[in-house]
């Protein structure tokens, strides 16, 4: 069985992915405010706390499914014929699949 996220669904991932990000980029910056990081040895340990890459790393996870449900319900709405509209969707996956590769490789390798 493949996860579908369709309707409800859909509408819940749409919904739970944007109050996430919303809530990290004010935490965000709320802590960049209270505690600024003026070296990169800071900005190095701030971002390699086990939490902090936590948080940072389900923030990517839920902004490419929010991208994804979007871009996924524009296309079967309005991408006319068929054809084109599943080329469409198959670009969009593969390209945030790449996105959320790239992501991945990077705090594998630098953190």
């Amino acid at each position: 069985m493949r996860f579908r996220a369709t309707g409800l669904t859909a509408w819940w991932v749409q919904r739970a992915s944007a109050i996430y990000m919303l809530l990290f980029i004010l935490f965000l910056f709320g802590s960049l405010l209270l505690h600024p990081r003026h070296s990169y040895t800071e900005w190095r340990g701030w971002i390699g706390h086990p939490g902090m890459t936590t948080a940072i790393l389900a923030f990517y996870a839920a902004l490419l499914s929010h991208v994804w449900v979007g871009l996924r319900d524009v296309l079967i709405d309005y991408a006319r014929p068929e054809s084109l509209r599943l080329l469409l969707l198959r670009i969009v996956g593969a390209a945030l699949f790449g996105i959320a590769a790239w992501v991945l490789w990077i705090f594998l390798r630098h953190i």
